[in-house]
Parts: C-alpha cells; sequence; structure tokens
C-alpha cells in the first residue's frame, strides 16, 4: 500500500506529540516533518521520551511542509491555528485542525472565541466527528476540524438520545492532560492532587459545539470538572426522556445508533477511564434510573486519542481513502 507522507505541526503540545506518536508507527503514512515553536531544534523523543519519535523539530514553514507532505496534523491553540491553516492550503495541503478555529460556524466561532482568522476557510470544513453522520463529508474533504475532547464524549453520549430528549445534563470530568502543556505546567501539583474541581460554570467554550451538532431548542447543561489524572475523560449525561423509556429501549437506541461503528464501544456496565486509555475508543454504558425515569448514558475516552490526536488520524484515514481504523487499532 502506498504510503502518504504526513507532517505534524505543533508536535511539542500534548495532541500533537501523541498524533506524531500515531503516525510513525501507522502502516500506511510516513512522518515527513515536526515543527515546534519554542521547542524548535530538539528531537521529539528528547521532549517526550515515552513516545519513541526520532525526528527533529524545526520552525514552521508552509513552503518546506509543503514539499515534504501531502497531509498535515495541526496541533496549534486557536487562534494561532487558522493562518497556518491558510497558508497550507494555499500549498494544497490536507488538513486536519486540532484547535477550535475549524470545529465552529463563524457565528458560534465568534461569540465563544473572537473574531476569526480565516473566515473564508470556513465554508470548506467538516466538523471531524465521523459518528454523527459526517463520515461521508469527511472522506471528501480537504480541511477538517478535530471536535474539542468534552464535546466528543459529551455528544456520543447524547446522540442517540437527541429525539427522545426534553432536556439534558451533562456532567464532565477531564484530566489535567486537557488543558494543554503549557495549561498544565504552570497547574501547582497540590491544587489539583486528590481534588476534584467544577470550573466555567457560566458557559464552557466547548458547549458551542454541542448547540451546532444536537437539535435546535433542545436545553443543555454542560458542567466540566478537573480531575486530578493525566489522561482520561467522563461525560456523565442525565437525560429527561419525552415519554417514558424502559432501560432495554435505551440501550437498543444505542445498538442502532452506533452498530458498525468501530470506534464506538458499548458496555454492559458503567466504563471507567482506565478502560480506554491509549486507544482511540469511545466505551459507552446508557440505562434508566427506575426512581426518577431518568436515562443515563456514561460515555469515557482519552482525552488526548478520541479526544484530540487520534480521532485527527481517524479523519485523516477518511480523507485519505485509507481504512478507518488503521494504525488505531491492532
Amino acid at each position: 500500500m502506498a504510503e502518504h507522507r504526513v507532517a505534524v505541526v505543533g508536535a511539542a503540545g500534548f495532541g500533537g506529540a501523541v498524533a506524531a506518536s500515531i503516525v510513525d508507527r501507522h502502516p500506511s503514512l510516513k512522518l515527513t516533518a515536526l515543527t515546534a515553536r519554542s521547542d524548535a531544534g530538539k528531537r521529539l523523543r528528547d521532549v517526550y521520551p515515552r513516545h519513541r519519535v526520532d525526528l527533529t523539530m524545526d520552525e514552521f514553514d508552509a513552503d518546506r511542509i509543503a514539499e515534504v507532505a501531502d497531509a498535515v496534523i495541526l496541533g496549534y491553540p486557536h487562534k494561532a491555528a487558522a493562518p497556518v491553516v491558510r497558508e497550507l492550503r494555499a500549498r494544497g495541503v490536507k488538513v486536519v485542525d486540532l484547535s477550535a478555529d475549524f470545529r465552529l460556524s463563524r457565528e458560534l466561532y465568534e461569540r465563544e472565541y473572537q473574531p476569526h482568522e480565516a473566515p473564508e476557510l470556513l465554508g470548506e470544513a467538516v466538523y471531524g466527528l465521523p459518528e454523527l453522520g459526517h463520515r461521508e463529508a469527511i472522506a471528501g474533504a480537504d480541511l477538517v476540524g478535530a471536535p474539542g475532547c468534552y464535546p466528543t464524549a459529551s455528544l456520543l453520549g447524547l446522540w442517540p438520545l437527541r429525539e427522545i430528549a426534553a432536556d439534558a445534563i451533562v456532567d464532565a470530568k477531564s484530566g489535567v492532560s486537557g488543558a494543554g502543556r503549557e495549561a498544565t505546567a504552570t497547574t501547582h501539583f497540590v491544587a489539583a492532587d486528590e481534588n476534584v474541581t467544577p470550573y466555567k460554570v457560566e458557559g464552557h467554550r466547548h458547549r458551542a459545539e454541542l448547540d451546532q451538532e444536537l437539535p435546535d431548542g433542545l436545553p443543555v447543561t454542560f458542567t466540566p470538572h478537573l480531575l486530578p489524572i493525566d489522561q482520561g475523560l467522563m461525560a456523565s449525561c442525565y437525560v429527561t426522556p419525552k415519554s417514558p423509556l424502559t432501560g432495554n429501549e435505551v440501550r437498543e437506541l444505542f445498538h442502532n445508533a452506533y452498530a458498525g461503528q468501530p470506534f464506538v464501544e458499548l458496555a454492559d456496565a458503567p466504563p471507567g477511564v482506565r478502560d480506554v486509555r491509549e486507544t482511540n475508543l469511545c466505551r459507552v454504558y446508557a440505562t434508566v434510573e427506575p426512581a426518577t425515569g431518568r436515562v443515563l448514558a456514561f460515555a469515557a475516552i482519552d482525552n488526548l486519542w478520541k479526544g484530540a490526536a487520534g480521532q485527527g488520524v481517524q479523519c485523516l484515514n477518511l480523507m485519505l481513502g485509507l481504512p478507518e481504523t488503521a494504525g488505531l487499532l491492532p
């Protein structure tokens, strides 16, 4: 099978480093270049020994990347990503962007972030969650905006319930790596250890993806929490149904929604984040609470894999005409 040349731009961040590791071991992709800003000149292996990637990270040069890569996984933060995407797309390079810059409509993006740095590209961007009916569009896309980690788990927990839900509460908890390398470096160990902290309770930016993907008018309360763990994310979804449902009826909704989906694993009991660590799986369990009739759905992911880099490679596989699972399943 022919190899597709891939570069990771922003490889020094947590998501970029995992993306480089996955691409480096992928049977049909060739990792041809890595870039970084403050860590330019260093081998990725020296910054992240556990990933065992020997390439040196260079400063970003769009012309050079276009010479050596057919596609890029971009690991920059929002706002910084959009101008880089513009440069790469002008040179014909396919891009999977792990930032927020191409996940949302312009209206939602500018409501939650700031004026968009490359609004002319929004029309070609596709939301990169294949399980929500975007698979065909992703396969035909040259630019994909990978979902955020919280929305990935939350949407996969809510999607089969979207038509029967009167309202929903999402209680989501993530490990500290979800904040990114720079923010994590300044988080005091004593503040995170042996602690669980809700934050941005009046409105987290990631809820915009729930507004975009779920039916209009569905009230959703979304509250994120910080867990004292490295990797892992759990979305506990509590849904009031429009009419009573049994546990078996709820499980049938999930089986119908995710039959044949290689990265959604339906569990027989509530999952833990350790169940999916360093995999591209979302493990889901759904049931009904007898006392209230409320539907409960629990979705666990690794925030750096299905919540970022693994999902980015999943989308890139589709964009390049490769098996969706290539490099991501044993």
